[in-house]
């Protein structure tokens, strides 16, 4: 990067200065990490200190059976093929209320967008799961599955969500957005939500009061480009609702070749490589730069590993989601080596050792806890530490 393009840069950030898509697209072309994560640690510390947010919550994904086969995807599975499930609502429920002794706080569900399981089904388990687990918060659906609950119900998204609501719907969850530009999202998307719907559906989500996710998908065929521009139409969205908690950069992952069928269901890895570590460091430091309006950013460690998700800290991250559980959209595609489940001690851990004072959320991002912080580094190196792998 020129000098005197770097200097304006750094000068904009630290002034507090929005940052235009051409500014984005330059700190991309950075080859200069250390640079890069000294600016986010800076903006992230500008607006969350030392703190590093997590809660305990629990990943139900009810059915993997989908009509759409997005080339990235290798969750889905069709009727009737051998390891394709959905789940009985009773099943739900007891899965959800093993966490219960752990004060689990958060459901969070998405599912594939099944093509006869009838639209009645979603606001009854919600129901029943409210009915079992009163005091957890209810993170459900993406707005692609919302577009698919119209269709099937023939109800408008303004209906569904407050049906949703109703039974107990607290949040949508951030999915399916992967790269809104229409360049890339024709060769990864095989359902009929885009920029649009997505755009539209949560929208209506803010106007109701509800505080949602944004997600990202990168590391695939995408180009920095087309990151900087899905961050700043979600900045644009953000600027109108402010409706957003939180943007979570997700990272693409290959499929595991030794799936239970034998079947490779991505159909793009042949053409792609997986984001290096330091391509995700970049990433989560651009994003917090140019996601100016945004409180939180967070890193899903199941997605990145417990390494990069102690290093993204110190690159514009302030969140690390959760004890998780199960997440079987990336552990039936990839064999890296990330845990099931963290629970809270582990994630205490976890960011104690890199640093950070760990508080326990909720849904919103209101404060549930706060820890102490950090032991000083000298204390610490006097014995033996946990190393992360």
């Amino acid at each position: 990067m020129d000098a005197g393009l770097k200097r304006d840069l750094e000068a904009k950030v630290y002034a507090g200065e929005r940052l235009s898509r051409a500014d984005g697209i330059a700190l991309y072309e950075s080859d200069d990490l250390a640079w890069l994560g000294r600016l986010a640690h800076h903006k992230r510390t500008e607006l969350n200190g030392d703190r590093v947010m997590f809660n305990v919550n629990r990943h139900l994904n009810l059915t993997n059976v989908c009509s759409a086969s997005c080339a990235y995807c290798s969750f889905q599975r069709k009727p009737g093929e051998k390891d394709a499930y959905t789940m009985r609502i009773d099943e739900a429920v007891r899965k959800a209320k093993e966490m219960e002794d752990e004060q689990l706080t958060e459901l969070h569900i998405v599912n594939g967008l099944h093509p006869t399981l009838p639209w009645r089904y979603y606001p009854k388990v919600l129901r029943e799961l409210k009915a079992a687990l009163p005091n957890v918060k209810l993170k459900c659906f993406t707005a692609t599955e919302v577009q698919w609950f119209e269709k099937i119900s023939g109800l408008s998204a303004s209906e569904i969500l407050d049906e949703l609501m109703d039974a107990g719907l607290e949040s949508l969850t951030g999915g399916g957005a992967e790269i809104f530009d229409w360049e890339v999202r024709q060769h990864i998307v095989d359902h009929a939500c885009h920029w649009e719907d997505w755009s539209r559906i949560h929208r209506l989500a803010h106007q109701k009061g509800m505080r949602t996710p944004a997600t990202m998908l990168y590391g695939h065929i995408e180009e920095p480009r087309h990151r900087v521009d899905h961050v700043l139409r979600l900045r644009e969205l953000q600027d109108e609702t402010g409706g957003f908690a939180v943007f979570i950069p997700l990272r693409y992952q290959h499929d595991f070749h030794d799936s239970a069928d034998g079947k490779i269901r991505n159909r793009i890895q042949e053409r792609t490589t997986m984001a290096a570590p330091a391509e995700s460091l970049k990433t989560f430091a651009v994003s917090r730069l140019l996601f100016d309006n945004v409180p939180h950013v967070k890193c899903f460690w199941v997605m990145h590993g417990l390494s990069v998700a102690q290093l993204s800290l110190n690159f514009g991250a302030d969140d690390l989601d959760g004890s998780v559980v199960e997440y079987k959209i990336t552990h039936d595609a990839d064999s890296y080596g990330t845990p099931n489940t963290m629970h809270r001690d582990d994630l205490l851990d976890l960011i104690w050792d890199a640093g950070f004072q760990p508080v326990e959320r909720n849904t919103r991002y209101e404060v549930v806890r706060e820890y102490d912080k950090p032991v000083g580094l000298a204390e610490r190196r006097s014995e033996p530490q946990k190393v992360w792998a």
